[in-house]
């Protein structure tokens, strides 16, 4: 009887498992809750030599960690090779974009490539993937494909650039400003003018604020048209002229960060999706500047702080930038006016506001605090860039708010100044 009892119990709880053990089952399939990762809305493949030039294998680096991150936020996969034999048709139909980091192919692979872009595969070009001495060696890639013809000049040491961007309605550049200091690079011109070529659609080019252009007396240009990233419309390709670090040669330490540069990332993460099939990044909203809420403004050039001298509160006290300390002397409040402007009144006596000295329209005229009036000069309008970040526009001037040169120095007075759309120019809401 004692046998049996127990017979039947052991029975009773193998069920039992047996039950456990398909209920588990039946939830870890697919649709029962069991999260699933998501297929890659598209495949990515970059060829590199990564072996030549200090400069270029600090890019290839960087490229190689950067992308990564890059592809996880925006669903595409991305695989770095330095095995150019893989540039053929049979593994190319598994990708949707080719890269070209630091070189361009060898010449047997060189058929497969024109037939990939033939066939309506993308492309992204960096730097000295387009150099040559001799274009004749592979017409259509630098004649036809990039319209380059041969290398011309180079600046020398690398630098940034003001950036001028010709085509804003390009998926790859619809979230640019209109202007923007670039990474460091060295720079190349051509022989041929793309500007000649019904087939080339530039995009961005050199602005005139930069010359000279290069620190090297020898190698700087100091005026010319000088296009730096183009499309060619009959094909799904972007090239762009960055990718070179600038180096300390002599002990092999990178000076410069090609992917640092937030604005200039967005038209590679732009034009990676357009060249995917992904479609483009809509930025986030903005939030609304609320009239009664108090925020720092932080340089996007240099991460410093609006800051009123020594958190005076006189009138004639300087507006200088600073470093970000949350004191009450970088908080400001922007409260509307009329048309669409503001006052930017300060939180240590909100009477006092952002002031152009001496009522000037002049460039480089100083910023002061003065008690408001009602003057155009006390008046700016926010103007919104994209990702919190807003250029503020004098109603008297139509100047922009501006740290002079650029300058990453503590205390230096701010001033108004033609809008450029450098990062000089441009500040970041952060709520207080």
């Amino acid at each position: 009887m004692i046998a049996r009892t127990r017979t039947t119990v052991t029975r009773k709880a193998a069920q039992f498992l047996a039950l456990c053990l398909a209920l588990v089952a039946a939830f870890a399939m697919p649709g029962h809750g069991t999260a699933r990762a998501a297929a890659p809305a598209f495949n990515v493949i970059a060829f590199y030599n990564g072996t030549w030039d200090p400069a270029h294998i600090s890019f290839v680096r960087e490229a190689n960690q950067w992308f990564p991150q890059i592809a996880a936020q925006h669903n595409f996969s991305y695989t770095a090779t330095n095995d150019w034999s893989r540039l053929n048709t049979a593994n190319l139909a598994q990708y949707q974009v080719v890269i070209f980091l630091d070189d361009l192919p060898p010449a047997a692979q060189r058929p497969a490539f024109e037939q990939y872009m033939r066939g309506g595969g993308g492309f992204l070009g960096f730097h000295v993937s387009a150099w040559t001495d001799n274009p004749g060696g592979w017409d259509w890639y630098h004649n036809q494909f990039l319209g380059t013809g041969a290398f011309q000049s180079n600046t020398w040491g690398p630098t940034s650039a003001v950036l001028r961007v010709e085509d804003r309605d390009h998926p790859s550049t619809g979230r640019l400003p209109a202007t923007f200091t670039s990474a460091v690079s060295e720079w190349y011109s051509w022989s041929r003018d793309l500007r000649t070529n019904p087939n080339i659609n530039i995009l961005a080019s050199v602005d005139p604020s930069s010359f000279p252009l290069g620190t090297d007396p020898n190698q700087t240009w100091h005026g010319g048209y000088y296009p730096i990233i183009w499309t060619n419309t009959n094909y799904r390709m972007l090239y762009t002229n960055f990718g070179h670090n600038a180096m300390d040669y002599a002990n092999n330490v990178p000076l410069s960060s090609t992917f640092a540069n937030e604005t200039q990332n967005r038209f590679v993460i732009d034009g990676l999706l357009w060249l995917g099939g992904g479609g483009t990044t809509e930025p986030p909203a903005d939030p609304p500047i609320s009239p009664t809420a108090w925020y720092s403004l932080v340089n996007q050039g240099n991460g410093k702080c609006v800051d009123a001298r020594a958190a005076g509160t006189a009138n004639g006290t300087a507006i200088q930038q600073y470093a970000c300390n949350s004191s009450l002397a970088q908080q400001y409040q922007l409260q509307p006016t009329s048309g669409g402007f503001v006052r930017v009144n300060n939180r240590n006596n909100s009477a006092r506001v952002l002031d152009v000295t001496n009522v000037s329209t002049a460039d480089n005229a100083p910023i002061q605090l003065w008690t408001y009036s009602g003057g155009n000069n006390q008046q700016w309008q926010a103007v919104a860039e994209g990702g919190g970040n807003y250029r503020l526009v004098n109603r008297l001037s139509g100047k922009c708010l501006d740290v002079p040169g650029g300058s990453t120095a503590d205390s230096v007075q701010l001033v108004q100044y033609a809008c450029n759309g450098t990062p000089a120019q441009s500040f970041r809401l952060v709520p207080q």
